[in-house]
């Protein structure tokens, strides 16, 4: 019975990456739309780090600075995708007209969310690969003295914690159907801007610094050029890994246990209608 019951339960997250797939594939066209201006985006950005010389007038290490905004930009675009997914996974339900029946639906809440962060970490990286591969046309990679088996632990140390982030702020469109995917965005924006995607966390003021610490991105962007600028051992990267383990381990079922909350609110006080 147990058995029976942990397919049913993988049947039925499955489900869900099966779905939003299928969305992908009918509004093919923005995805288009979004992956042509990612892959701009991120060639414009490291094509500031190949530009550095000719704006500072300086001899600088550009094949350095351009691997420096190149880990930023690939990091950031992947924890991103995975946090915007996760934290609009009530508002795809809304804009698609289908929010009673999904969350009325006689499945757990767990196996819902376990689909959808399938399918963010599925989704994320095959847009990181592809942005990946149109930066090779244009930069020489060399990536001879990087530890990539680390990069890989940080990075996946890094997506259970935006996983959890993402849970948490899912709340946000369950709570306030008008205004709440755009607060997801805020939450992003904060988190851009203190978890040194571009720059080191050392420029900001200090009060932000503070605030930095807090951010599982910070570690993940440190980990992550550790690993493939400076090729950090296992061992060095533990001072990266060990906070995004322990957030992790303390925002994923912080996030579902909230969610659980604001569901049960939500549907008290009539808050699941289509259209907010």
């Amino acid at each position: 019975m147990r058995a029976n019951q942990w397919a049913h339960e993988v049947r039925a997250s499955y489900a869900f990456v099966e779905r939003n797939i299928n969305l992908i594939k009918r509004y093919w066209g923005w995805e288009v739309v979004w992956l042509s201006y990612t892959i701009a985006n991120s060639l414009a950005i490291t094509y500031i780090g190949a530009g550095m010389e000719r704006i500072s007038g300086q001899a600088v290490d550009t094949q350095f600075l351009v691997m420096y905004l190149l880990i930023g930009t690939l990091v950031w675009h992947f924890l991103s995708v995975i946090f915007d997914i996760v934290s609009e996974t009530i508002a795809w339900e809304r804009w698609e007209g289908t929010i009673e029946y999904t969350l009325m639906a006689p499945i757990s809440r767990f196996t819902h969310l376990v689909g959808s962060t399938l399918f963010s970490l599925v989704y994320g990286f095959a847009h990181t690969v592809i942005i990946l591969l149109a930066v090779v046309l244009f930069f020489r990679l060399d990536l001879s003295g990087a530890n990539l088996g680390g990069a890989a632990l940080v990075l996946l140390a890094g997506s259970m914690s935006f996983i959890g982030l993402g849970i948490v702020a899912a709340v946000l469109p369950l709570l306030f159907p008008e205004r709440g995917a755009q607060m997801t965005h805020v939450v992003q924006a904060l988190l851009l801007l203190v978890s040194g995607v571009y720059y080191p966390v050392e420029v900001l003021p200090a009060w932000l610094q503070v605030l930095s610490r807090l951010s599982p991105a910070t570690y993940v962007l440190e980990g992550m050029r550790a690993a493939i600028l400076d090729g950090a051992s296992f061992a060095h990267l533990w001072g990266e890994t060990a906070p995004l383990l322990l957030l992790g381990g303390v925002l994923v079922p912080l996030g579902v246990f909230v969610f659980r909350q604001a569901e049960r609110f939500a549907k008290r006080t009539g808050r699941l209608s289509r259209d907010g």
